[in-house]
């Protein structure tokens, strides 16, 4: 039987670049491959037969990197955020190693070296400086890149994430949620499953039928062993959490109704974070925020893209 949700992959590769940016996949070590979406006037041939080349950056339009959450690759996060942004910004969105096409025969499972994957394959591509704007998962793996690399970074954008899964907040979260453990949560196996995340996930109780459930399970929830390890490797121990100071200036921009990582946490992070951190909510929207309400988020986004001073290094 055909996957509903595969056969569409042809027309979004084309509507993605319509929107401007394309796929691309760069080898980051021997053994790892990361896959990005590149702006399409970073690609080109050299003959016409050729494979596309990458060439440096666009030099008037300032880099905005966006990094998917737990539960979909890039395209399928940011969907919604593209089109919008690629007319005055040079857009970049990975797939984290195991998903999309990024994978790696290394047994590191941690966001740092998520993180270091995302720089060196940035760097390759002529990425010096960017914005990152990070969902969830995507989101501690934009604050590890800012504390390894704060030259890269300009500033962030952060929705629905933390600094780090302590195994207090872990045990917290899933307690309130009624899941035993975060792969049963965030690594379903069933249309049930997958049903009971979505239903934490979004403020309003969104329908579909089971058959696209089945079809988005098989093709959004592959490389499930090493997906798996991706989780045992988030949990930090309380005692082992440092906070950084993070010099570039930090918006955490969240759904007021998320149930995963409540506004009481962004809230607290705000405090914690400094003076450089702001904080702003976004009502009738849970921790899919960017999904629920995408017209919202993205003028907020672009707002505060908008603010960043383009001379200052630390903006």
């Amino acid at each position: 039987m055909v996957n509903l949700v595969a056969i569409q992959q042809p027309l979004i590769i084309l509507l993605m670049k319509m929107a401007g940016v394309q796929t691309h996949t760069i080898e980051i070590d021997p053994g790892t491959f990361m896959n990005f979406w590149l702006p399409n006037e970073t690609l080109r041939k050299t003959t016409k037969n050729s494979k596309p080349t990458t060439i440096t950056p666009n030099p008037n339009k300032p880099v905005v990197v966006i990094v998917h959450g737990f539960a979909a690759e890039g395209i399928a996060t940011w969907q919604f955020q593209i089109g919008p942004l690629t007319k005055k910004y040079s857009v970049y969105v990975p797939d984290l190693i195991f998903f999309g096409g990024s994978v790696s025969n290394s047994p590191d499972r941690s966001p740092r070296f998520q993180a270091e994957c995302l720089v060196k394959g940035l760097r390759k591509l002529g990425v010096d400086r960017s914005v990152v704007v990070g969902f969830s998962y995507g989101g501690m793996v934009a604050f590890k890149m800012a504390e390894l690399y704060p030259e890269m970074i300009r500033a962030m954008v952060i929705s629905g994430s933390i600094l780090a899964m302590t195994d207090s907040i872990s045990e917290q979260t899933l307690k309130g949620l009624g899941f035993s453990s975060s792969l049963e949560l965030l690594l379903p196996d069933s249309v049930k499953g997958l049903k009971a995340l979505l239903s934490v996930a979004t403020h309003k109780k969104l329908w579909f039928p089971d058959r696209l459930h089945k079809d988005y399970l098989e093709v959004m929830f592959n490389n499930r062993k090493e997906r798996g390890e991706l989780l045992e490797g988030l949990i930090v121990i309380n005692k082992d959490t440092i906070i950084p100071e993070f010099p570039q200036r930090i918006h955490l921009l969240w759904g007021e109704n998320d149930q995963i990582f409540k506004m009481e946490l962004a809230q607290n992070m705000n405090w914690q974070l400094g003076e450089n951190t702001s904080v702003e909510g976004i009502s009738k929207a849970g921790h899919l925020v960017h999904i629920e309400r995408p017209c919202v988020y993205t003028r907020c986004l672009k707002k505060f893209l908008a603010s960043l001073p383009v001379d200052d290094p630390q903006s």
